[in-house]
């Protein structure tokens, strides 16, 4: 590794006199020129009250453009923004602070010109002011179109029955754009017991559109197909899940380790005997795998670099004793830069071989410029791949006769991040080149076999973000919701054309897949439902069906996925039924190898960096047909894309097919891929990228970096997800000078831009230069309406909290608390990590710990004693130097109801902004891992994908109660009833 080409290469940050970051500076050098160094500038500019009004990347600023423009209301909510990639968005909230109405795709021209074309219109309903306020429909109206009710909630009422199916004021009916999904009964801890999903009547067809108009269920159940799929589980006393039964009656059993992390798993195919999926799994005392077994005696080991614990091996073998022999299977060895970039992966389990006086080595070396954006990859790739594309090359058969030829592969980035070039050169043979064309008025994208044209790129894509072709001539269709609803591969004139569409849930989850093509005379369709724990694919000719297969997905199978394989007609020759495929997994969770159930392998495949096929080589083509766990774990569609769950990706592109639907979470640029580094970062679910961009994040506006490893390391130690809110440059740096950290018994602000701005107004600029001159920068002052008039110290002989006079207009006091400090005398009090979230973990479930019990206080005695083992200015039995010194917001409703519960009488509520989630941004890190979260959708999905319930506090709207206050419908309840009796 050049390390002199990251020399003096650092991010900077330049704020203006109110504390906002105005400019983002970074440095960009390239291998290839390492003398050169070129300067990318990201903008930003702010509105009077501070609050962000647009952002534009070094590329589109140049051009006089910004990629994303914000009106917002008082309190610095979004009513309008206006994206170069996904038009302009507007959206309101009602008085009780709920989503009322969006106005969404609505198309905006350089001169502000509205298209509203294909604008959609939608709208929520909740209930009345008498009623909990809980969400009713929602309405959606495209433009030219009638309006439809695209959903539809019921909740269930008060009745024996329903109390003894724990189902009162649950939501028990959703009917969705797919269909209905109802709850049939529920478990105390919040484990759904029993869901039922029904599709819509002719789901299969993309022109099939939900439409709950009316008040009658019976009608609204009229279009609904006449199958009810239902999924049952049984749990334990605390939530963790023990067994689930999908719905053609398959179940799956795992049982868990004192330490509530799962130690085996079993699957009964119906009519069968059940059979072991996880032998053993042993963990490190931070909770991360060691070393697994599986059912079909195959071990996986894991072993992790001791300083940063990074992941540097993944050994799969059969074991001595195997009755199949013993065998390394795969042995992936990872080498990173100090960074964690990785810069190579060997497979030791592979042999060197040679072809055409070629050295072919099993390995990939990666090289990164110096914004850490991979430029260049080597490896090895079959000799008969071709050019990457939607279709797959042909697997090798058998594994043993593969010949391979090493390649180098070089990526091409314009400022602002857009791939714009991808060249193949193989060690022998032709190269080729891959183009894009990026437009010149945003980020969106295509191949240059679409157009060569910048000015004609925004033509392809839809006034939301999405592109409208895939190649010449195959076509993309979107739903109301920016959803892909189909993609027309072949176009006939004056016959039916081949598709394959798809159908999404209420969460926009895809459920249904169907696949159409005419073959010879005949049309050939293929079907997958996607269900909890099961996958129902039918093969049809005509209207007679020729395949029925279930593939049992099994939930809880260590770090391999594993599916079963069984079906109930057209069972092709060459595999047995039930076969058992577990699929083992990379550093980015791509499926590199599959394996039986007797231990021997069924194929193996490795990836380009950005996702094409490089390698495939397997025992038989029949058994490779049915792989379906691909690159990044994910499923790849007949069309070459992936589907990642929020959006498709194209792997020969590499690039989304759609905006980011979270905006800039993940950066400016809505159309890239994990950063331009896909070998080091991964994303799950296609929202945001996962890994060291978050960290870097954090580090600047959560949580000072010298701290950072201690929330870390008990987050996997503990099993467990923390928050904390954003607390801003001066705080972090603050704390990283040693500050005291202010507890509640201080309720004064913290001396920064913000607070100055509202005291000082328009000599907010020179008190500010005052404030960091003195030292009192990030600091808490004690205020009146004049300004500040001291800061807060806790006094080391005393041990108490005191007030020192200090001014930012007579400095003369100044000097001698300056004095106190320098010599220890006092330690000046800045903010603390506010907490917002504890999820603990047990049993492959979360839970929030109860407020004030002693799972809350050891969470933040074991941060605070942490953090003085790393910050020796912070010794623990001085709670001044705490750097936690509250319990988490999420706790603060039933806190304030158990301990001050007077002072809830008396207001008649809670404070709103403290009860609700937020203020956003928030920093939450799992497994030693930082994302960070932009809203309240945002963090309630990481709720829902770790199987933690949201506090019952969280999952209904609140209710006002006077000029910011709040309550539950619960609480407001015995509120109104206790006022009625006195």
């Amino acid at each position: 590794m050049n390390t002199s080409l990251f020399s003096k290469t650092p991010a900077v940050t330049v704020l203006d006199n109110r504390g906002l970051s105005v400019r983002s500076i970074a440095y960009h050098r390239h291998p290839d020129s390492p003398d050169d160094t070129g300067e990318r500038i990201t903008h930003h500019q702010y509105d009077a009250r501070g609050f962000l009004t647009q952002s534009a990347d070094p590329r589109l600023h140049d051009t006089g453009r910004a990629n994303v423009k914000y009106l917002s209301d008082l309190v610095g909510n979004a009513l309008c923004t206006v994206s170069a990639d996904v038009g302009t968005t507007v959206a309101l909230n009602d008085a009780a602070g709920r989503l009322f109405m969006t106005v969404s795709n609505i198309d905006t021209a350089d001169d502000d010109l509205e298209d509203r074309s294909q604008a959609v219109n939608r709208t929520w309903q909740y209930e009345g002011a008498s009623l909990p306020g809980r969400l009713l429909s929602i309405t959606e109206q495209v433009t030219g179109e009638a309006a439809r009710v695209t959903e539809r909630f019921t909740y269930a009422a008060n009745t024996d029955e329903k109390k003894a199916l724990n189902l009162v004021g649950q939501c028990v009916s959703h009917y969705d754009t797919a269909g209905l999904r109802q709850m049939d009964s529920i478990a105390l801890t919040g484990v759904p017991l029993s869901v039922t999903r029904r599709l819509l009547k002719d789901a299969d067809n993309p022109d099939t559109v939900a439409n709950w108009q009316g008040e009658d269920s019976s009608a609204w159940n009229d279009q609904l197909a006449a199958d009810r799929l239902t999924t049952l589980t049984t749990a334990d006393a605390i939530g963790a899940v023990l067994t689930t039964t999908d719905t053609k009656g398959n179940v799956q059993r795992v049982v868990y380790n004192v330490a509530g992390l799962l130690s085996g798993s079993w699957l009964r195919v119906k009519g069968g005997a059940e059979q072991v999926i996880v032998q053993s799994l042993t963990y490190s005392a931070a909770g991360q795998k060691l070393r697994e077994e599986h059912g079909n005696g195959v071990v996986t080991t894991y072993t992790y670099e001791p300083e940063t614990q990074r992941l540097t091996g993944i050994r799969t073998e059969r074991s001595a004793g195997h009755a199949s022999g013993t065998k390394v299977l795969q042995d992936l060895r990872y080498e990173y830069d100090p960074v964690g970039n990785v810069q190579s992966i060997r497979n030791d389990a592979e042999e060197t071989r040679f072809w055409r006086n070629q050295k072919v080595v099993p390995e990939n070396t990666y090289v990164y410029d110096s914004l850490y954006q991979l430029v260049s990859a080597t490896g090895r790739v079959m000799v008969n791949a071709g050019q990457q594309g939607r279709s797959l090359p042909s697997a090798t058969l058998p594994i043993e006769s593969s010949a391979y030829t090493n390649y180098t592969h070089t990526y091409t980035y314009d400022t602002a991040g857009n791939l714009t070039q991808i060249r193949h050169t193989p060690a022998t043979g032709s190269g080729h080149t891959t183009d894009i064309t990026v437009s010149d008025r945003s980020n969106q994208g295509v191949l240059s076999t679409l157009t060569t044209n910048p000015a004609e790129v925004d033509a392809l894509f839809t006034a939301g973000g999405q592109q409208k072709q895939l190649q010449p001539g195959q076509h993309l269709i979107w739903t109301a919701r920016n959803e892909l609803l189909k993609v027309t591969s072949v176009v006939r004139d004056g016959d039916s054309d081949d598709r394959e569409s798809y159908r999404y849930d209420g969460n926009s989850q895809r459920i249904l897949k169907v696949s159409v093509q005419k073959t010879g005379g005949s049309t050939q369709t293929q079907r997958v439902m996607y269900l909890p724990r099961l996958e129902l694919r039918s093969t049809a000719s005509g209207v007679t069906e020729t395949e029925s297969l279930q593939i049992i997905t099994v939930g809880e199978a260590g770090r391999a996925q594993v599916q079963v394989l069984h079906w109930e007609k057209g069972k092709p020759d060459a595999i047995d039924n039930d076969q058992l495929r577990y699929s083992y997994d990379n550093l980015i969770g791509s499926s590199t190898l599959e394996v039986d159930g007797d231990g021997n392998v069924i194929c193996m495949e490795e990836y380009y960096p950005y996702g094409g096929t490089a390698v495939w080589t397997a025992h038989s083509q029949t058994e490779a047909d049915y792989k379906t766990i691909r690159y990044s774990g994910k499923e790849r569609d007949a069309t070459g894309l992936y589907y990642y769950g929020w959006r498709y990706y194209q792997p020969w592109v590499g690039r989304w097919l759609s905006a980011d639907p979270v905006g800039t979470v993940d950066g400016l640029n809505l159309y890239l891929m994990v950063g331009n580094n896909p070998t080091s970062f991964h994303d799950s679910n296609g929202l945001i990228r996962e890994g060291q961009s978050a960290r870097k994040l954090v580090g600047e506006a959560f949580v000072h970096p010298l701290h950072m490893s201690v929330f870390e390391r008990i987050s996997i130690e503990e099993n467990m997800a923390m928050s904390v809110r954003e607390a801003g440059i001066y705080t972090i740096l603050a704390l990283g000078e040693g500050a005291a950290a202010k507890g509640h018994n201080i309720l004064e602000k913290t001396i920064k831009p913000g607070s100055l701005k509202a005291v000082y107004e328009n000599k907010a600029g020179a008190a500010l230069e005052l404030a960091k001159n003195s030292g009192f920068i990030g600091r808490v002052g004690r205020w009146n309406a004049s300004g500040v008039q001291g800061v807060y110290a806790y006094n080391r002989p005393s041990g108490e909290d005191l007030v020192y006079p200090a001014s930012l207009q007579d400095t003369s006091d100044n000097e001698l608390v300056n004095a106190w400090i320098k010599h220890k005398i006092i330690t000046p009090y800045t903010g603390d990590y506010d907490m917002h979230d504890i999820i603990k973990f047990n049993r492959g479930k979360g839970y929030v710990p109860t407020a004030e019990s002693a799972e809350e206080t050891g969470v933040k005695d074991l941060i605070n004693k942490g953090v003085a083992e790393v910050d020796p200015a912070r010794p623990f039995e001085y709670t001044a130097m705490n750097v936690i010194r509250h319990g988490p917001q999420v706790n603060f409703v039933p806190y304030m109801w158990e301990y001050e519960h007077d002072k809830v009488v008396s207001d008649n509520g809670y404070l709103g902004v403290v009860a609700r989630p937020g203020p956003f941004p928030i920093a939450m890190v799992h497994q030693g891992q930082w994302t960070v979260f932009d809203d309240s959708k945002e963090l309630f999905n990481f709720y829902k994908s770790s199987n933690t319930p949201l506090p019952e506090h969280w999952q209904q709207n609140f209710i006002a109660r006077g000029p910011g206050i709040v309550a539950t419908p619960r609480h407001a309840d015995v509120l109104d009833k206790r006022r009625i009796m006195h």
